[in-house]
């Protein structure tokens, strides 16, 4: 290879790598806007609770094949019974999954909610929770939900924060239980792409799949 195109070459692969490090920065640094932009509305269950919260909304995750919850399921609806129990809130809204007739994280939900101690009548479910999102926008527009603490892992607290803020939610936030889970380190590698995709969704706000007549809280 001659010089001229040996230095072509160099160009071209400084220009690749110049390009793929503003990239990564991108990607990063809008995560770590999201996170930023969230961190005074995460509380700990012990500091007393915002006043006049609508709902509990807690996020739906996995269920096992027999309805049974995944570990994370079951952190998350541990803390949203503490948070009732404790008078946060006189409603738990439970949004998830249930786009298939043989799966429902939204029953799984009330059954660990039931088994908490919370009466029937305080808890309302949402069937068409299928991302972060589409929660927070139904728990606006289909359940008039105003004021809120959110019920989540750490990793997925901020995204969610952000995106209720971008809604025009008055948000709060209380992780679940922390647990060494396995798989870990790749959720927390996709959350930051997810974030990233929260600006997104922030700025065009798109309506969710479903959406629906409001079913008011009260």
């Amino acid at each position: 290879m001659s010089r001229r195109k040996k230095g072509r070459a160099g160009r071209v692969l400084l220009a690749l790598l110049l390009l793929v490090l503003v990239a990564a920065a991108a990607v990063l640094g809008g995560s770590v806007y999201v996170v930023w932009s969230a961190r005074a509305e995460i509380l700990s269950q012990e500091e007393a609770p915002p006043a006049n919260l609508d709902c509990i909304l807690v996020l739906g995750c996995g269920v096992h094949a027999d309805g049974t919850p995944t570990p994370m399921l079951r952190s998350r609806m541990t803390r949203a019974v503490e948070l009732y129990q404790a008078g946060w809130a006189d409603k738990l809204l439970l949004s998830g999954d249930n786009s298939r007739a043989d799966y429902n994280e939204v029953a799984t939900m009330k059954t660990l909610a039931l088994e908490g101690g919370v009466p029937e009548e305080d808890i309302v479910l949402d069937h068409a929770g299928f991302s972060t999102y589409d929660s927070l926008y139904r728990a606006r527009d289909v359940f008039l939900a105003e004021r809120i603490v959110i019920i989540t892992q750490e990793y997925h607290l901020s995204r969610a924060l952000y995106l209720a803020d971008a809604l025009g939610l008055e948000a709060w936030g209380v992780a679940a239980a922390p647990r060494n889970d396995a798989g870990q380190i790749m959720r927390d590698a996709r959350e930051i792409l997810a974030r990233d995709k929260a600006i997104l969704w922030a700025i065009l706000q798109p309506e969710p799949k479903f959406l629906g007549d409001p079913i008011p809280l009260a």
